[in-house]
């Protein structure tokens, strides 16, 4: 891209960004086709829908070429999404509000990619469980630490690999 792009930054619900605001407005006066960009950031969302996704779409003012760049939503949200609920517990050691499978939290390592900073899959997988301790959320039924120590014993090395 060139460096003089133009760069729009929005927060849109994934799935299903519109041509009305923030979008529209945003990118009407750079002269890009305002629907290609709605539908570019609505395929690359689509896993995400239910949720807000922070959206940068870079636009050439000379070719009226863009690109779409889309970050993902914070781990918390995609573990609640995991657990159909709205939002963690205000009390996590006491009070737990979900219970996700290791399949899912897997998932949603691998969602975060390339935000996690863990050097492969299992301790991508240990980082997602802090995560979900601190919001009340267990794992395979165990709270955040018992799940941590399992997965470090390798009781589910079968599974994540």
């Amino acid at each position: 891209m060139n460096p003089m792009a133009n760069k729009v930054e929005v927060l849109v619900d994934g799935g299903k960004a519109s041509a009305g605001p923030p979008l529209g407005p945003a990118l009407g006066p750079l002269g890009v086709n305002v629907m290609k960009v709605v539908q570019a950031i609505n395929e690359k969302t689509a896993a995400f829908v239910g949720m807000k996704v922070p959206v940068t779409v870079n636009v050439d003012p000379k070719t009226k070429s863009f690109d779409v760049t889309v970050g993902t939503p914070p781990t918390s949200a995609l573990l609640f999404a995991e657990c159909k609920i709205e939002k963690g517990s205000g009390t996590p050691k006491s009070a737990k509000v979900g219970n996700i499978t290791v399949a899912q939290a897997i998932k949603v390592s691998r969602m975060k990619l390339d935000s996690l900073t863990g050097a492969d899959l299992k301790n991508r997988v240990l980082e997602v469980a802090g995560t979900a301790n601190s919001c009340g959320i267990t794992i395979e039924g165990m709270d955040g630490k018992a799940f941590i120590a399992a997965v470090k014993a390798g009781q589910f090395d079968n599974k994540i690999k």
